[in-house]
């Protein structure tokens, strides 16, 4: 390995443990910005999923840790690294990633002050990351129940967004095109909370066919059954406040592992927005239980949308 190649494994792995003090989980880079250690599982005749479950290195953002000796042991296993990927949705920061690209010719930060202003919301200071394209990284925290997935120019052309199962270049990585670093005045920041309105953007948008008109919904019970919370209907309003409590409801219900924090807290946000919160809180409580997530998760996750929608369940 070239003398400049173990200078860069070598400021890779203290920037990376720099960040790691930082409470930032973090994983070896290689120069092409992708995951420095290959999955072991890639010449196995009939992969299964694992994220690490084997024991082995090489699951990509799965490996990311705080740990200064497991830190160690990855860069050691992957010498050929030059830079370092930071976690994001991790605790205790659970960050997420605004990634304002240049290379699509769009102007990103502008498209970003556009939609600050469109939904009320200021972008904070906070740490910002300017990589060698001079495109600019916005490090932002999340609340600790929600899941904010990662998106490609969903949010507007140029905006990628790094969420949970994602990462961010770390500062001072060395790659093909450059070396990324924090843009002056911002490295001695913390990462700032994500705006609520903002934050609400960056979830998934609604499925087809489960926006509803406002009504109002009878009490649900505990253990009355999913889906069945709703009570009687009595009139035509009511009527499609039932059938919108029931889409979200299944909205619920259809989540897949890695969608059922953010689907929840989703349709608790327009339950609560719409006047059906306190009526179906339980309800959406128990078809998040169904779908895999602990009692203790669910009313986290809806007490955090009653929250954020300025009401209380």
């Amino acid at each position: 390995m070239a003398t400049t190649d173990r200078q860069a494994t070598t400021l890779a792995l203290a920037h990376a443990l720099s960040a790691a003090e930082r409470g930032l989980a973090v994983i070896p880079l290689s120069r092409s910005k992708l995951p420095a250690l290959r999955s072991p599982h890639r010449n196995d005749p009939t992969p299964t999923p694992c994220h690490g479950e084997c024991g082995r290195l090489g699951h990509g953002v799965y490996d990311a840790s705080t740990d200064p000796r497991r830190i160690r042991a990855l860069f050691a296993a992957a010498p050929w690294a030059t830079g370092y990927g930071i976690a994001c949705g991790l605790h205790p920061h659970h960050l997420i990633g605004v990634d304002l690209d240049t290379k699509s010719g769009t102007d990103s930060s502008a498209a970003l002050r556009e939609l600050a202003l469109r939904h009320l919301f200021t972008i904070p200071d906070t740490v910002v990351i300017l990589t060698p394209s001079g495109g600019r990284h916005l490090w932002l925290t999340g609340p600790p129940d929600v899941v904010v997935p990662n998106s490609a120019s969903r949010l507007a052309p140029g905006i990628d967004i790094r969420g949970a199962g994602g990462y961010l270049v770390g500062p001072g990585s060395r790659t093909d095109h450059g070396v990324y670093g924090t843009v002056p005045g911002t490295a001695h920041l913390p990462p700032a909370p994500c705006p609520s309105a903002l934050l609400r953007l960056l979830l998934p948008p609604p499925p087809r066919g489960i926006r509803g008109r406002r009504g109002s919904a009878g009490g649900p019970g505990r253990g009355a059954g999913l889906g069945r919370g709703l009570g009687q209907r009595h009139s035509h309003g009511q009527d499609q406040g039932h059938a919108h409590g029931h889409g979200l409801i299944h909205f619920v219900l259809t989540a897949h592992e890695g969608q059922r924090n953010t689907r929840l807290f989703w349709a608790a946000c327009r339950a609560y927005e719409n006047g059906l919160g306190p009526d179906l809180a339980n309800a959406l409580i128990d078809a998040a239980i169904h779908t895999g997530l602990t009692e203790r998760e669910a009313r986290s996750t809806v007490a955090s949308a009653a929250r954020m929608s300025g009401r209380r369940g």
